[in-house]
């Protein structure tokens, strides 16, 4: 079983590394790439957290992030950090903000950062950086981060992290410039941002006896998608139930264990993809 879920990506939000594009687009020698645990071996690792923003609230999320000072860019195994912003498709083929719901795992805002390797983000996640982005270098920092957040989000925000595999992109054009680490966007608090990109997740419910199976059929499937204008990237994520730390809650039956997500340049390329026979084959229809 899944669930499809559509988010904008905004551009407050999109630091790339060079680096990114090495993942690999072959799916041969899948058996080589096989773990102890009949697994696909990671990738790359993958911190996400979901937020529910409150009603009327989203520009000032927005700004926090777009103001906050983070050092992300310039860190050891730093690969990639994007907001989402999640919206609900319209048949004109525009998208609308869907606030979504507190009781939705999913979140209607999402941030996603890849990392080269678990002890890149395990290194960051206990380093000065962490405390910096996170409004913890003193106690009035902290209290004060705290109380902003109360205002903006209803309840705590809740991470999720995973085991890249059948991680695929293209290469940039551009490395986007940064200052400091962080990039530089002006966010008045009052207008959501302008999207940058469209991001399609499929949440997939895996029995753990079947999760071999699953990822050798993912990886023995011909991938085209690089070959279509407008695709930026594809992660298969997998869930590391075995993540530990603050805010980090254990997986229920409502959370889907597998993750796909892919970026498109607009919802235009999106859908010029879904309606040719790539789509139609990769998802077994005629």
């Amino acid at each position: 079983a899944y669930r499809i879920y559509s988010f904008h990506l905004l551009t407050n939000r999109a630091i790339v590394s060079s680096a990114l594009h090495s993942t690999s687009t072959s799916t041969n020698g899948v058996a080589a790439r096989v773990n102890r645990q009949g697994l696909l071996k990671r990738d790359r690792y993958v911190a996400t957290n979901r937020f529910a923003v409150r009603k009327s609230k989203a520009a000032k999320f927005e700004k926090r992030w777009a103001n906050r000072k983070s050092r992300l860019a310039t860190l050891q195994g730093f690969k990639y950090f994007h907001l989402m912003r999640r919206v609900t498709l319209q048949d004109d083929g525009t998208c609308q903000y869907d606030p979504g719901k507190r009781e939705t795992l999913a979140g209607n805002y999402v941030s996603f950062t890849i990392w080269d390797k678990k002890s890149d983000f395990s290194r960051w996640r206990s380093g000065e950086a962490f405390k910096e982005a996170h409004g913890g270098t003193s106690l009035g920092a902290f209290v004060s981060t705290m109380v902003s957040s109360a205002l903006v989000l209803k309840g705590a925000p809740r991470p999720a992290f995973y085991d890249g595999i059948l991680m695929q992109s293209i290469k940039p054009e551009t490395v986007t410039d940064v200052v400091d680490g962080w990039r530089s966007v002006d966010a008045d608090g009052s207008n959501v941002l302008p999207a940058e990109c469209f991001v399609a997740c499929n949440q997939f419910f895996v029995p753990p006896d079947n999760a071999g199976a699953f990822e050798e059929r993912w990886a023995s499937q011909e991938s085209k998608l690089g070959e279509f204008d407008g695709f930026v990237s594809f992660s298969m994520l997998r869930r590391d139930a075995r993540a530990k730390g603050h805010g980090v809650i254990e997986m229920s039956v409502d959370d889907p264990n597998y993750v796909s997500t892919t970026i498109w340049r607009d919802r235009q390329s999106f859908d010029d993809w879904k309606s040719v026979s790539a789509f139609k084959k990769a998802h077994g229809e005629s």
